[in-house]
């Protein structure tokens, strides 16, 4: 890059982080400088796999206020801890009516703050690892770092290239059902069928005008023939999730 390119650049960057300041989404720029951390993980975070899954911040930025900001959507519990809060989200498997099934299957994920209102770590319980194995989880996440980013659709593509491939087993169709149960629709294709379910948020509130997003779908593509889980999107509290699992399998 030339030093004129480069003074550009500068320029450029400095005018949209005025205007990101100047409009109130201040939470923006430290939803990107945390992107920007994940070019260099280990340095930034670490990961503690046990009966969940959680994500450690090494050096946190995001506040508190950035998630509701983000997501317009609060936490099913808040909870004071030794070193600052927890906000727990709970998400309920409901039917087409949007009423809870009995026996109830839920699975929740926290996210813990310092003293400082900082983020530190997010955990996802272990529920939600059935659909997302904490090596899958772990590699996905890693991607992030150079991932390209879909301003149209505010969303991140990750590039799986760059990243070893797994050779754990992927979940067979009958282990996670017995977990999760039966789905709300199933939709058959060729080659896989794809097993969707609803999970309600519990939230003590939702910003008018984003109430749908208290209810997230998740959708599991089984292959057909070895009755293997190969992609696993959702939506949950607002933030879009797709993982394919092919592309990190090692099927050698």
């Amino acid at each position: 890059m030339t030093a004129e390119k480069l003074k550009r650049y500068f320029r450029s960057a400095c005018l949209l982080i005025l205007a990101l300041s100047l409009s109130g989404c201040i939470y923006w720029i430290r939803a990107y400088q945390t992107y920007l951390q994940m070019n260099e993980f280990d340095r930034h975070f670490s990961i503690v796999s046990k009966d969940d899954f959680t994500l450690q911040f090494k050096d946190p930025i995001l506040y508190s206020k950035d998630f509701v900001s983000l997501s317009r959507l609060y936490a099913s519990e808040d909870t004071p801890t030794p070193e600052g809060r927890r906000w727990r989200y709970w998400f309920r498997k409901v039917d087409g009516n949007q009423k809870i099934i009995t026996p109830e299957v839920k699975f929740y994920t926290d996210l813990n703050f310092n003293q400082e209102k900082r983020i530190t770590a997010w955990s996802f319980s272990s529920l939600f690892l059935q659909i997302a194995p904490p090596k899958f989880l772990e590699v996905s996440l890693r991607s992030i770092g150079g991932a390209e980013i879909d301003e149209e659709k505010q969303q991140l593509r990750a590039n799986t290239d760059l990243l070893g491939k797994i050779s754990e087993d992927l979940p067979k169709k009958a282990t996670v059902l017995a977990r999760l149960g039966e789905p709300l629709e199933i939709k058959k294709e060729a080659e896989q069928e794809i097993y969707i379910y609803h999970f309600l948020l519990q939230t003590t509130h939702i910003d008018k005008g984003y109430e749908d997003r208290a209810l997230n779908e998740v959708k599991l593509s089984f292959d057909k023939k070895n009755q293997e889980l190969i992609k696993m999107s959702a939506r949950f509290a607002g933030l879009k999730v797709s993982i394919d699992y092919r592309k990190l399998h090692d099927q050698s």
